[in-house]
Formats: C-alpha cells, sequence, structure tokens
C-alpha cells in the first residue's frame, strides 16, 4: 500500500534541545489527529546530540525526520533548509522548546485549507494574544523591535516577529531567493522578501514558559536583527557584508589614533614605531570584530584564526598602499580637491580590503567569491 501523501510539514530548528524533541512529536500527535504531517527537525550540530535523539525517534516513527548541519548555524537559514527539503503544499514553523502553543495548528491549516489566507501568524500581540511571563525589559524590546519591523515592513501586522507560523509552499517557492538567511526571524525575511502581497490571518496565543533546555536569546539575536533590517532596506544597493565591514573600518580608525597617542605621547615612543604599532593594533583589532561580527558564519578558530589574521594584515597592507596611491595620483591631478581625493582612496582600500580579504581570510570552500 502507497503511505499516504503529507499534507503539512512542520520546521523545527534546533540547537540542545535534545529534551524536547519527543515532547513535541507527542504534542504534534496530539494536537493534528487525522492530519497528513511530518516534522522536520534541523540542528545545527548541537553539543548535547539533540541529531541522534532525533534519528532515534525518527527510526520508529516515519513522520519525523533529521537535517545535520555541520558547519552552518542560525535559525531563519536552518528553517529554509527545512522548507526546501519538504515537498508538501504547507509548511509550519515552529520552536522545539514547547512555548509555542501547538493545539493552534488546526486552526491555521484550516485557514489555509479555506482558501481565507495565503500566510498564518500565531501572535502574541493580537487581542486575545499574551507574552506569558515575559520580564517588563523583554517585553518592551520586543514591542519596540515589532514597531521597527512595521515600519520597515509597511505593514500593520501585530507580531511581524512571531516564529511561529504557517504558509502556503508556493508563497515561499517565490520569495525563497530573495531570503536573506540572515538572524533568527525567517518571518520578517520572508515578509520583506515576498514579490506579491499575501493574504495574511493573525491568531492570538498565549507565549508558553520554557520547561526544559536553555533560552537562546542573547545580544547575539539583536546584532542578527539589525543586520536583517539593513540588508532588506540597503542590501539591494550595497553588499550588507560590505557595510558591516565598513563600520568596522570606522571602529579601527578611532582604535589607530588612540594607541598611536597610547604609544607616542605616553610611553614616547619614536613616530615610525608608533605609528606602525598603533596600525597592527587596529588592523588585529578589525580582524577580530570582522571575524566575531562580520563573518561570524564563517568565523576563523584556533589556528585558522592565526591564518586568518597574517593574511589579512597582508591584504590590508596591500590595500593602504593602493589608498595612498590612488589618493596622490588624484591629487596630483586636482589639488582643490584633496578632500575627494582622499576619499577616493579610502574607498578604493577598503573596497580591495572586503573583496579580497572575503575570498582569502574567510573563504568559503568551493566558492571564490564575497
Amino acid at each position: 500500500m502507497q503511505p499516504s501523501v503529507i499534507e503539512l510539514s512542520i520546521i523545527v530548528p534546533t540547537y540542545n534541545e535534545r529534551d524536547n524533541v519527543e515532547r513535541v512529536v507527542a504534542a504534534l500527535d496530539a494536537a493534528l489527529p487525522g492530519v497528513r504531517w511530518e516534522v522536520i527537525f534541523v540542528d545545527d550540530d548541537s553539543p548535547d546530540e539533540t541529531f541522534r535523539k532525533v534519528c532515534s525517534l525518527a527510526q520508529r516513527d516515519a513522520r519525523v525526520r533529521c537535517i545535520r548541519r555541520v558547519g552552518r548555524r542560525g535559525l531563519a537559514s536552518a528553517c529554509i533548509e527545512g522548507m526546501l527539503a519538504s515537498c508538501a503544499p504547507l509548511l509550519a514553523v515552529m520552536d522545539a522548546d514547547l512555548q509555542h502553543d501547538e493545539s493552534l495548528l488546526p486552526r491555521m491549516l484550516d485557514a489555509l485549507r479555506s482558501d481565507a489566507a495565503d500566510l498564518v501568524i500565531a501572535s502574541r500581540y493580537a487581542e486575545g494574544g499574551d507574552t506569558g511571563d515575559w520580564s517588563a525589559e523583554r517585553k518592551r524590546m520586543s514591542l519596540m523591535a515589532a514597531r521597527v519591523a512595521r515600519w520597515t515592513l509597511k505593514t500593520e501586522l501585530t507580531d511581524p516577529m512571531s516564529g511561529f507560523f504557517m504558509l502556503r509552499r508556493r508563497c515561499f517557492d517565490h520569495c525563497v531567493e530573495r531570503l536573506s538567511g540572515i538572524g533568527f526571524k525567517i518571518l520578517l525575511d520572508i515578509l520583506a522578501s515576498t514579490p506579491e502581497p499575501l493574504r495574511i490571518l493573525e491568531l492570538p496565543y498565549r507565549f508558553r514558559t520554557r520547561q526544559f533546555g536553555e533560552s537562546k536569546l542573547d545580544p547575539k539575536v539583536q546584532l542578527e536583527f539589525v543586520w536583517m533590517l539593513c540588508d532588506k532596506t540597503l542590501g539591494r544597493f550595497v553588499p550588507t557584508r560590505f557595510i558591516a565591514f565598513s563600520a568596522v573600518g570606522g571602529i579601527g580608525i578611532l582604535v589607530h589614533f588612540a594607541a598611536l597617542w597610547l604609544l607616542f605621547k605616553i610611553y614616547l615612543l619614536d613616530f615610525l614605531v608608533s605609528q606602525t604599532g598603533a596600525t597592527l593594533i587596529a588592523m588585529t583589532g578589525n580582524f577580530a570584530l570582522n571575524n566575531a561580527f562580520t563573518y561570524r558564519d564563517r568565523r576563523l578558530r584556533g589556528w585558522a584564526w592565526l591564518r586568518g589574521w597574517l593574511s589579512f594584515v597582508l591584504i590590508c597592507s596591500i590595500g593602504a598602499a593602493s589608498n595612498v596611491g590612488v589618493a596622490a595620483y588624484l591629487f596630483h591631478s586636482h589639488q582643490e580637491r584633496w578632500v575627494l581625493a582622499a576619499l577616493a582612496g579610502v574607498l578604493v582600500g577598503a573596497v580591495w580590503n572586503y573583496a579580497v580579504s572575503s575570498v582569502f581570510t574567510w573563504s568559503v570552500p568551493g566558492r571564490m567569491r564575497p
């Protein structure tokens, strides 16, 4: 007998959620009687070996699937990979921490089946919704992020930052090539990337308290939210990674002058020695910041960090020479426009440093482009 065709794929990104896997499957089983569903756990190679727990369960339940990602991290990109691995006409995304109310899934499913919507969002802020036991500070920050998202998207949705939603596969297919895959907010990414207006329905729900495991919220989540908004607003004109790279370069200038003042004025070293030392300190600071933030998805560790630092210093040294060369040439041609000459030199040096370090310092195996 041919197995039933899957109608709904539920994508569950995981990282250190071993204790929640069986509970999630049991909750879905209770919430979706009579529905042809599957759950795809996308695990970012969790240290607690969540993937092994999923695979063990998959041996007993054909509705359970596992994607283990090695060398890749991020909730949004995990959701994208999970959706791409599904052939179901309907796709849902929910967390593995049991804070999303799975009993809402049938109502989401009914809305799509009846063609009342293309996308159904579980909202904490719609009338009847609740954030549960959140602290006042966390709720304030969430509301502020939601306001920024609404302004960016020019939408009146109450919860564009929700991590719990269901949509039609064709809606995902239409926007998948535009998705950035940055950060933790895949819904915001989809809303900002869709080429056509979607019929959206919001359903209220109460955000539960996590019972097992640890929250993944940290300052990195906020940074990636800003990163993703930059990508959706400025990314069409300038690569977002180049913006971050340039911002780090601006910090590097401040670090350079602070180190130069310390070495030259406080320690009374020779100016050339002080300038050389300040340059190395600034390059090292730039490398560390870029490694931690700009290229966090390609982060270097151990000996790779040292090799990366050496290549970055060499690349930036050539970039500095290019900066000076271009500025000097333009200055001699148009001395009255010395500011523009200097800016041109800075731009050439920045583009060189970004392009070449993307290829050689933070290279991606099998891909030789920034």
